[in-house]
């Protein structure tokens, strides 16, 4: 029987326990809810009932994640660009500190 929970990657486990990269508004700087969130741009590889791959994602709280996936409302005041702006920002953060792990290295965008 084939399980519908996405595979554990490397990178994906190495966001337990870190601090979230996005800091959206109403960031709860909560490490134990920190996961890999994926981008939600076609750009990067997100389709219909695709996820973009492991290195086109950053470390983020639950509260950020809800906010970059649309389960919570944006402010006013947090445009849509804005929040792509910083997650953009925050997955080159997340790249930084998964090279200082040792595990982005020998990983090709796509192959998670």
């Amino acid at each position: 029987m084939r399980s519908n929970r996405p595979k554990m990657t490397p990178i994906r486990k190495a966001a337990r326990g870190q601090e979230c990269c996005l800091r959206f508004p109403f960031c709860n700087y909560d490490i134990q809810t920190t996961v890999l969130c994926h981008s939600n741009l076609l750009e990067d590889g997100k389709g219909a009932g695709l996820k973009a791959p492991d290195t086109a994602a950053a470390f983020g709280c639950s509260a950020c994640h809800d906010m970059l996936d649309g389960r919570c409302k944006r402010p006013d005041d947090f445009s849509y660009e804005l929040m792509i702006a910083l997650f953009k920002d925050a997955v080159v953060h997340t790249h930084r500190i998964l090279r200082r792990m040792g595990i982005l290295e020998g990983l090709v965008h796509g192959s998670c």
